[in-house]
């Protein structure tokens, strides 16, 4: 018994639909992308992988689970190829623009679930392993260091402030002082 050969429309819509896929994923690894994280997929209930889209989410980034061919068609001459040799059985992708963010949301849901194992990354031009994933979460997010520096920013201000006042306060209350006495 051979297949029966398919219709020619439903072969070019199957073949535009893969089509749309990689270009979706080729914006995914575009220009603003800072990081890609694989993971792998051991299990996971349909619940942890929506609590798991939630955390990255919240953490700007985002979370796909593209079909491994589809993906490495897409990584195809892009900045991010080091990592089409991690697309190998049930894996997703989570991309992001702040790469510590991204990796802190992957790391800490692989702490509290087993079944998500963090396979490696691509941060920039460097590949990174299981653990330089977890070495990059330990770093502060953008938005931490940005919190940091204006906290730096702000504190000398504030000083500066409080010297400059306070011979001005002292010199109000001498000339009401000396305003009281005469």
């Amino acid at each position: 018994m051979t297949a029966a050969p398919k219709p020619a429309a439903k072969m070019n819509a199957n073949r535009q639909k893969k089509a749309d896929a990689i270009d979706v994923l080729r914006n995914a690894f575009g220009e603003k992308t800072e990081v890609v994280i694989v993971t792998r997929n051991k299990g996971l209930t349909v619940a942890a992988v929506t609590e798991l889209r939630r955390k990255v989410r919240e953490a700007g980034a985002s979370h796909k689970v593209p079909k491994n061919r589809l993906a490495k068609i897409a990584l195809q001459k892009n900045r991010f190829e080091g990592i089409a040799s991690f697309l190998t059985g049930p894996t997703a992708i989570t991309y992001a623009t702040d790469p510590v963010s991204a990796a802190k949301a992957i790391a800490d849901f692989a702490k509290g679930n087993n079944k998500l194992e963090i396979v490696g990354a691509m941060f920039g031009e460097q590949v990174l392993t299981a653990e330089g994933v977890k070495n990059l979460a330990k770093l502060p997010s953008l938005n931490e260091l940005r919190a940091t520096i204006i906290g730096l920013i702000q504190a000398p201000a504030t000083k500066i402030a409080g010297v400059l006042q306070a011979p001005a306060g002292q010199l109000a209350r001498v000339m009401s002082a000396k305003a009281s006495k005469g």
